[in-house]
């Protein structure tokens, strides 16, 4: 038993080191743009420079439409998968699958020649249209996280329970899903937008090929051109995808104690 857990423990420090070595020394490094002495001088040009302000700005507006539509899209579809389409899981868990084992560019590029400004839907016509394209397209990528979450969700309640329930108070499709299943899986769908934010703010092929200002892009045109900026950019996306993971553990843990409460 004590070697098993001292065999527990060295894996856990182990592991712990292999993650918060390679941080700490960027962090280290980013406080050196001062010579002789550490300062937070790259992070102070970081949030000072306008194309951070805008780029940043850009892509948190795409991450909360993308949230949206793959809400509107995956909540719906998870819910009468559960309650009447049993059978057709299978399949949608494959396809949902997809975007794992295809590459983002391979994706990227089928959506230039399908919606390119010649064809029958130039989305690509203009800025607002390569927006909404760029938008369907983190939804894309972003599709195995929040159906996965969600579904797992679904699974959790009994769907079909609360679903006979309304309608035998008269509640309508409409109401069944905003007011009856959307409460009951707010924690799934909340796990799953923290994660859709995480990958949109982090995407670069995507926005890079359809030539827009995203957050993505303007890290790898820093990383390329300056030397200190690109560890204190590192470090807040890091911090980003952190407090996304953090917020996703505090909504489920406030889940688990109201249950058991």
């Amino acid at each position: 038993m004590k070697q098993s857990k001292i065999g527990s423990w060295i894996a856990v420090i182990v592991g712990t080191l292999y993650f918060i070595v390679p941080l700490i020394c960027t962090f280290e490094f980013s406080l050196r743009m001062r010579r002789g002495e550490y300062s937070f001088d790259a992070y102070r040009v970081v949030f000072s420079d306008p194309s951070f302000q805008a780029t940043f700005l850009y892509s948190t507006l795409m991450g909360l439409i993308t949230i949206v539509i793959g809400i509107v899209l995956v909540v719906p579809t998870a819910y009468f998968i559960q309650l009447r389409l049993p059978k057709l899981r299978p399949v949608v868990e494959f396809i949902t699958l997809l975007p794992l084992v295809m590459p983002a560019i391979v994706i990227v590029f089928g959506y230039l020649r399908l919606y390119n400004s010649s064809s029958w839907i130039p989305m690509t016509a203009n800025a607002r249209t390569t927006d909404l394209l760029l938008a369907f397209s983190y939804v894309t990528l972003a599709l195995p996280y929040m159906y996965r979450a969600v579904e797992t969700g679904m699974r959790a309640i009994d769907v079909r329970t609360l679903t006979e329930a309304a309608e035998i108070l008269g509640a309508k499709l409409p109401t069944i899903l905003f007011k009856v299943i959307f409460p009951n899986v707010r924690v799934a769908i909340l796990s799953g937008a923290f994660l859709t934010f995480a990958i949109v703010i982090g995407e670069f092929t995507m926005a890079s090929l359809l030539n827009r200002p995203a957050f993505g892009p303007y890290l790898q045109l820093i990383g390329a051109n300056r030397a200190y900026e690109p560890s204190a950019l590192a470090i807040l996306a890091f911090l980003i995808t952190w407090a996304c993971m953090g917020l996703i553990n505090v909504f489920g843990r406030a889940r688990q104690l109201k249950r058991a409460t």
